[in-house]
């Protein structure tokens, strides 16, 4: 079975976590990741890595001392990361919200990038409220969040926790297009 027609039929199945039916794509996957400094950073973290197509791209620019650690729930897209077998990733099975207790588990305290394709216009409130706030607190101090989106719902709650240090960019070249939310932790 193709990759994108497995990738449809996890989303048909999970339909309560997934946010699209189609993976992103390479045109949204360099968007995101263009203005990151991976000479200088030491720790990723991407939340919601579904099939990989986001992290194939990080594997790529990581530089040989930094590491990748990916949080994914469903079974079949965790087996999937895991097969990468790349040294430089971790791959956890834990919701985003757990964030620090699995950075603490690898001897970590803060990450310099969080990457999300988390469909936070479907997780219920409270939990994406926590994932948030708990994706802030990780980050080193002028560390990013990124985060996609199909819609603008999100900036508002975006913006309660990053203030005004949010750049938004739009990924036409996409199914379907998204918006991409550059969020800095300044202090």
């Amino acid at each position: 079975m193709s990759s994108r027609i497995k990738f449809f039929s996890e989303a048909l199945k999970n339909m309560n976590t997934f946010g699209t039916v189609a993976p992103s794509s390479r045109f949204l996957s360099k968007r995101m990741l263009r203005k990151i400094d991976f000479k200088n950073a030491k720790v990723f973290v991407e939340l919601g890595s579904g099939n990989g197509a986001i992290t194939a791209y990080i594997l790529e620019k990581l530089s040989p001392d930094s590491i990748l650690i990916c949080f994914e729930i469903n079974d079949y897209f965790y087996n999937q990361l895991i097969a990468l077998k790349h040294p430089q990733l971790i791959v956890v099975k834990s919701s985003a919200e757990n964030i620090k207790e699995e950075l603490n588990k690898q001897n970590l305290n803060k990450t310099d990038y969080i990457i999300s394709s988390l469909p936070l216009t479907i997780i219920p409130e409270n939990i994406s409220n926590l994932i948030l706030k708990k994706s802030f607190e990780a980050l080193v101090d002028n560390g990013t969040f990124i985060q996609y989106q199909y819609s603008l719902t999100y900036f508002k709650k975006l913006k309660r926790v990053f203030k005004e240090a949010i750049t938004l960019e739009f990924e036409l070249l996409n199914f379907p297009p998204a918006f991409i939310y550059s969020c800095k932790k300044v202090r």
